[in-house]
C-alpha cells in the first residue's frame, strides 16, 4: 500500500472522496468549522486521506477517511502520522461513531474526554449534521481520544 504526503495534485479527488465519506472538506468539531484540506497529510492514491494540525498541545487528527474498511488503509494512515509527528496524537469523533472509537481504540488510542451537546452547538456551525447518526444514536455528543507518544 502506496502512503504518501497530501500535494496539491490531490486536492480535487480528495475533496470529491470527503464528499462522499464525510460530509465534504468543512468540519465541524469544537465549537469551530474547519477546512481539512487546509493542513497537510497524507494519501493512499484514491482510496484514503487523513490529514493534520499541530500546535502546543501536539497534533490533532482532523480528518481520516478510507474508501474500503478492514483493508489496512486506516491503520497505514495513522502509522504514517505517528512516523511523521512526536508528541501526543487526539481527534475527535461523535458519540455515534462507534465504528471509529473501536477503530481508534485497537491503534492506542484512549477515550480522554466526553463533550456533552457539543455537536449541538457543531450543528449551527453546519446544519446539514444529521441528529441520528450510526446504528440510530442521536448525535449529541463530541468524544475526544488520545494517542500518547510511544516511549
Amino acid at each position: 500500500m502506496n502512503v504518501r504526503p497530501l500535494a496539491p495534485d490531490d486536492v480535487d479527488w480528495v475533496e470529491r472522496f470527503l464528499a462522499d465519506h464525510m460530509g465534504g472538506r468543512m468540519q465541524a468539531r469544537r465549537g469551530e468549522l474547519i477546512d481539512v484540506l487546509s493542513f497537510p497529510g497524507f494519501v493512499v492514491e484514491r482510496d484514503g486521506v487523513l490529514t493534520y494540525r499541530q500546535d502546543d498541545g501536539g497534533c490533532e487528527l482532523t480528518v481520516i477517511a478510507a474508501g474500503q474498511r478492514h483493508t489496512g488503509i486506516g491503520t497505514a494512515l495513522i502509522n504514517a502520522l505517528r512516523a511523521a509527528v512526536e508528541g501526543r496524537i487526539w481527534l475527535i469523533t461523535t458519540n455515534d461513531n462507534l465504528d471509529a472509537i473501536r477503530f481508534y481504540q485497537r491503534r492506542g488510542f484512549r477515550l480522554r474526554r466526553v463533550h456533552p451537546g457539543a455537536v449541538d452547538v457543531a450543528r449551527r456551525l453546519k446544519p446539514e449534521i444529521p441528529d441520528i447518526g450510526h446504528y440510530g444514536i442521536p448525535m449529541r455528543d463530541e468524544v475526544e481520544l488520545e494517542l500518547e507518544p510511544a516511549d
